[in-house]
């Protein structure tokens, strides 16, 4: 599924949190590694958005583990554009630990 909307994808992920909260034990872990996007030039917080849909489940953040990007490339077009529209390439991830406390 391709979703755009980020207000439906962040739904989305919402319905993956409530399963895993579902049949995970309790004091076990589960992480999700996601990236940040822009829209518009402007910059989404997409990972913390997503974030907010797990701990709104139930689940407690016991780790923000920040990937940096080594050796991140982009495409011709987001070179271009990133220069054109003056915003900085996004060369980071976030690698959020839930666990399940209840």
């Amino acid at each position: 599924m391709n979703i755009h909307n980020l207000e439906k994808f962040c739904d989305e992920m919402e319905k993956v949190a409530k399963e895993f909260f579902r049949v995970l034990k309790k004091e076990k872990y589960c992480a999700i590694l996601i990236g940040d996007t822009r829209r518009n030039t402007m910059y989404q917080p997409l990972a913390f958005m997503v974030m907010q849909r797990f701990l709104k489940v139930g689940f407690d953040l016991k780790e923000d583990i920040i990937k940096h990007q080594h050796n991140c490339k982009a495409t011709g077009f987001w070179v271009n554009k990133s220069k054109e529209a003056n915003f900085l390439l996004i060369m980071h991830e976030h690698l959020f630990v839930f666990k399940k406390n209840s």
